[in-house]
């Protein structure tokens, strides 16, 4: 596309090539050749913008319109959380929808606009399980970590090495059901899951976003003519999705009366949004961001442990427990959690319809963007702007400390929309906001309160697989 300009407004530059063939040859780049953000940054230096036009994946014939205005810096991104100017309908993972039969036939609260008359109810009564559970959430999370720790240290203790990633499945799938549900998933009863809930959530999941994701596993060659190239079908985890639905629909009784009684949603419907909430939503955002804050506080060292376990423990130890005014009272942890939140947001992508002719300002233009078009942005390059933040892929614990530093929280965009401001029914900000905030912190407050310090393998960048345990000494 040629760029002009007028009255200081330009085109956005940048070119989707020939109709599937350019589609096609962006995924390529995209997956295979350069990988995600050396994708985004060859582009960016092309253009010299951090505003312009390309494919997403995954791409004919699964996107409805793999066309996409990419945003990413801090200045353009939080247009795509204006919901007077962009439509969240559909976008949740961004050009591509999988099948409502992975959600019981309903579209769900992450697929709906808030202009939708059913994101208010399903919204409001998100919120409503948030809050009902509130007095839950501590004790059970002090349990399910006291599992984790000792499971750790079992592995520890016979190999010297102890895997993070897969006791931490279990831990966080134990939490959130005996928290929302009141029952532990592996209790005897006819909808018990046992131990493999996890792992039939985590099929379940990886099936929806398999063509827009890496595997890990395939060669990269094989996932572009497979997985890639063609949405995989319900079929595949049907029976182990029931097995979640029905434990969640025979133990969420109270949710699910709520839903109706309170809200007016039909029970079935209520129930697969719970599923999808807890399930997709808080589960695997806690696969994902709990080991990355591991990683983090790992490589940061033993200056910053000893730092943290001072803290933590002086804390604890004046408002005697790890309580919430206890939790208030850790500075240097709130900062440190929301430092990784900044630097690895457990969601990375955001997407919205333009909803009328729009001007979309980045930090060196303004750009022309029509009305139906697909804006998207890759939040780790906006909220690792060198305009904003000073050393911004350093890892820096203390950047969120002091005044100066509450002044940075609005630039924290992981929640789906600023730090600084509240989730309501009439935006797309994330329901469980505060929650995903104060577990972060709580995993790292008892992880302190049981080790001093520990040290983790550096080359195993997919896990986490702790090397060395020192147990607390005071």
């Amino acid at each position: 596309m040629a760029c002009s300009s007028y009255g200081g407004v330009q085109d956005v530059p940048g070119s989707y090539g020939l109709p599937i063939i350019g589609a096609i040859a962006d995924r390529y780049d995209y997956f295979v050749k350069k990988g995600v953000e050396p994708f985004f940054r060859k582009r960016m230096e092309k253009y010299k913008s951090t505003v312009f036009r390309v494919n997403m994946p995954p791409g004919p014939p699964i996107s409805r319109d793999p066309r996409v205005i990419i945003l990413l810096d801090a200045k353009s991104f939080p247009i795509l959380f204006d919901t007077s100017k962009v439509d969240k309908k559909n976008v949740f993972t961004g050009v591509y929808t999988p099948s409502t039969k992975f959600t019981g036939g309903y579209r769900v609260l992450s697929y709906l606009d808030p202009s939708e008359e059913n994101h208010s109810k399903l919204k409001n009564f998100c919120l409503h399980v948030l809050k009902a559970n509130a007095t839950k959430w501590l004790p059970e999370f002090e349990r399910a970590t006291g599992d984790l720790w000792a499971k750790l240290d079992q592995q520890f203790a016979k190999s010297g090495e102890a895997e993070f990633n897969r006791e931490n499945l279990q831990m966080c799938f134990n939490f959130l059901c005996r928290s929302v549900l009141g029952r532990d998933p592996a209790d005897p009863g006819h909808a018990s899951l046992g131990t493999e809930g996890p792992s039939y959530v985590l099929k379940w999941i990886g099936l929806q976003l398999a063509p827009i994701v890496s595997t890990g596993v395939l060669p990269k060659l094989l996932e572009e003519i497979t997985i890639h190239a063609l949405p995989l079908p319900f079929l595949l985890v049907r029976g182990d999705y029931k097995k979640v639905y029905d434990f969640f629909w025979t133990y969420g009784k109270q949710a699910l009366d709520s839903a109706e009684q309170q809200f007016g949603l039909k029970r079935d419907e209520a129930c697969h949004n719970l599923v999808f909430n807890i399930c997709f939503n808080a589960f695997g955002g806690m696969l994902i961001f709990f080991p990355a804050l591991i990683q983090r506080i790992a490589a940061a060292g033993r200056q910053l442990h000893a730092d943290l376990a001072e803290e933590i423990r002086g804390s604890i130890k004046e408002n005697r427990g790890l309580n919430m005014r206890a939790l208030e009272g850790m500075a240097l942890l709130r900062s440190t959690v929301y430092e990784v939140l900044r630097i690895e947001p457990p969601v990375p992508f955001q997407y919205g319809h333009a909803k009328e002719d729009l001007v979309v300002e980045s930090h060196d233009g303004k750009y022309a963007v029509k009305k139906g078009e697909m804006l998207g942005g890759y939040q780790p390059f906006a909220t690792r702007d060198p305009k904003v933040f000073h050393y911004p892929d350093d890892f820096l614990p203390r950047r969120f400390m002091g005044e100066e530093g509450e002044k940075l929280l609005k630039y924290v965009l992981w929640s789906n929309g600023p730090e600084t401001e509240q989730t309501t029914v009439h935006n797309k900000q994330c329901a469980g906001k505060h929650f995903v905030v104060m577990i972060s912190r709580l995993l790292v407050a008892h992880l302190f309160v049981h080790y001093d310090s520990f040290e983790i393998n550096p080359s195993t960048t997919t896990k986490v697989v702790f090397t060395s345990l020192h147990k607390a000494t005071s």
